[in-house]
């Protein structure tokens, strides 16, 4: 069932510079999709499309057969409730707890007034517990934000996105700066959100490898274009070019003494 639809989507910030340029295609309900490309191709403004916090220039986005580009204000916040987001920096409020963070992924279930009042339901704190636990979080439930590491606040991101209840999950460069063990927990909670919960992932990646390891799909962009769509076995050497350019040589040398 297809969840997602791109139609021809273009994004320009005035007349000299092009973020997208006629960007089109569709996911699948429980994909696993990985958009990759090297810095400045475009990736976070696609994502930041698909939910229109920004609005295309022109295209159509449809989700669950709906065009997202035509709703109002009301209909576009219970759009995002659908759509969980995680961010490379986290997004987190510091000074508030982990509970408390995760408790902000209701928001959009809230009238304004249960919103600033913090007034969430015993079965919304129970699943948020949950969740926390699932992720490992256990210990640090009543800690301060900017008390937890950087792979513990993406988690707490998670956990965030997830408590929505949300169809799919947007991650933009949810790994980039995190230490390599960091990285691997964060992508195989994501791995597992899709597998076992049937959540569609779409993450924005730099590190080609974990597009190879984890993603049923890679998209890969360069200059605002698709330049690859298809699987991860399917993705060569020419078309690491394609995508990449100037910079593949030395990303090849490193796959390549990775999986040596």
């Amino acid at each position: 069932m297809t969840l997602l639809e791109i139609k021809n989507v273009s994004k320009e910030y005035n007349s000299q510079t092009s973020a997208l340029e006629n960007v089109s295609f569709s996911v699948e309900k429980g994909e696993f999709v990985a958009i990759i490309g090297p810095s400045g191709a475009g990736k976070s403004t696609l994502l930041r499309c698909i939910n229109r916090m920004i609005e295309v220039t022109a295209g159509e986005v449809f989700f669950e057969g709906e065009n997202i580009s035509v709703l109002g204000k009301r209909d576009l916040r219970k759009l995002r409730t659908k759509i969980g987001m995680i961010f490379q920096h986290y997004n987190l409020v510091d000074r508030l707890t982990v509970i408390e963070n995760v408790l902000h992924g209701r928001l959009g279930y809230k009238s304004t007034l249960a919103g600033i009042l913090g007034r969430y339901t015993p079965e919304e704190k129970k699943q948020s517990f949950k969740i926390i636990e699932t992720l490992g979080l256990n210990d640090h439930v009543y800690k301060r934000c900017d008390q937890l590491s950087g792979g513990q606040k993406q988690r707490v991101g998670i956990a965030r996105a997830l408590v929505q209840n949300p169809k799919m999950i947007l991650c933009d460069e949810p790994i980039a700066s995190l230490d390599p063990n960091a990285s691997k927990i964060i992508m195989d909670h994501l791995r597992d959100i899709c597998t076992e919960m049937g959540i569609t992932v779409i993450v924005n990646l730099h590190q080609v490898e974990a597009a190879l390891r984890y993603s049923d799909r890679i998209i890969g962009i360069n200059k605002g274009k698709v330049v690859y769509d298809g699987s991860p076995d399917q993705l060569t050497d020419e078309k690491i070019a394609d995508i990449y350019g100037s910079e593949s040589g030395e990303l090849l040398i490193k796959l390549g003494e990775k999986y040596a």
